[in-house]
């Protein structure tokens, strides 16, 4: 790549998004995963040995849609950004990416609810899909709480779509794929421990102070993104 100045910690910045995103991920998925959870038969539910290798699967699978919803950015970011050169064509994308992220930012802090419309974006796909998972519905393996999973990864979710716009920014498929794995690894501690320590995250959740002080670190990395000069972890591409 000829970028003189490449912002190289999208993995690490991914990560962070992924953590600080997870109450948004405990409201919406937390329902998901109590539907999972009920399917599942008596003896597994109540014995905590034997539900974590399902929520484990379930969620290596949404993350792995995470990756291939990455990869499948990259390719679309390297056709769009042809006709504009390589090194312009991924400054605008760093730009945009920063205004997304900080947008995502406002509204885990509360002030921007009308972010909430981003997830409308992928609603048509979402209604494509969504009967397959119905159909996985009592899940009695391992192998179907995984594709369970898989199909939950792409759930409309705004908060998903800046971690998208993020990883077009890396210039290449196969970092913008395991940026989002990044992305993916960053909620599940949150998400899978679900029901485990579900009131004490839904307290903090509930704390205006907590939200706005991650809203502000979510604008932070945005600030990295659009300001690659910022990142002490920044490399020089010759």
């Amino acid at each position: 790549m000829e970028h003189t100045i490449a912002f190289n910690a999208s993995y690490f910045v991914a990560f962070a998004m992924g953590l600080f995103s997870s109450m948004h991920c405990i409201g919406m998925c937390g329902s998901i995963i109590g539907t999972l959870t009920l399917s599942l038969k008596p003896e597994v539910r109540t014995s905590k040995a034997k539900l974590f290798p399902y929520v484990l699967n379930y969620n290596l699978g949404r993350i792995s849609s995470y990756a291939l919803a990455g990869m499948l950015v990259g390719f679309i970011e390297a056709i769009l950004t042809m006709p504009f050169g390589e090194g312009h064509g991924h400054r605008v994308l760093q730009v945009l990416s920063a205004a997304i992220m900080t947008s995502a930012g406002l509204y885990i802090a509360g002030w921007f609810p009308r972010f909430a419309y981003i997830e409308k974006a992928g609603s048509r796909f979402w209604k494509l899909i969504e009967p397959y998972g119905r159909r996985l519905i009592p899940v009695k393996t391992h192998k179907q709480a995984f594709l369970f999973g898989m199909i939950w990864g792409w759930l409309p979710c705004g908060l998903v779509y800046a971690a998208l716009a993020l990883a077009a920014t890396t210039g290449d498929i196969i970092r913008s794929g395991l940026t989002m794995l990044a992305f993916g690894f960053g909620t599940l501690p949150a998400v899978i421990s679900v029901g485990i320590i579900t009131s004490t995250l839904t307290r903090l959740s509930r704390m205006q102070y907590f939200k706005q002080t991650v809203g502000l670190l979510m604008i932070a990395l945005a600030l990295l993104a659009a300001l690659p000069w910022l990142n002490p972890m920044r490399l020089q591409h010759l």
